[in-house]
């Protein structure tokens, strides 16, 4: 039996790495909601000061933000690296 390439292995892992993005999408969703203030019709007001941090955030490449940032972009990474080293380990 031959070994799987790095590309067979890292396909193989779509779901349990789609499974990660999502619980990490959910999590900011509610950090967001808790930062808004919802609305009679049901919509979301998210209030300027957050509006202008993200945007300021969106604009920067990731080089040029604080720490903060990145040590913050840096914790969701680590959450990928179980599934992708246990991956390549096993393959």
């Amino acid at each position: 039996m031959s070994e799987k390439t790095v590309a067979e292995t890292l396909n193989g892992m779509i779901e349990q790495l789609a499974a990660i993005e999502h619980e990490r999408w959910a999590h900011w969703q509610c950090y967001m909601h808790s930062k808004g203030s919802r609305q009679s019709d049901g919509s979301m007001l998210i209030p300027a000061e957050l509006v202008a941090q993200w945007e300021s955030q969106i604009e920067r490449p990731y080089a040029e933000l604080s720490e903060d940032e990145k040590e913050s972009d840096r914790e969701q990474v680590e959450k990928y690296l179980p599934t992708i080293i246990g991956a390549l380990e096993n393959r």
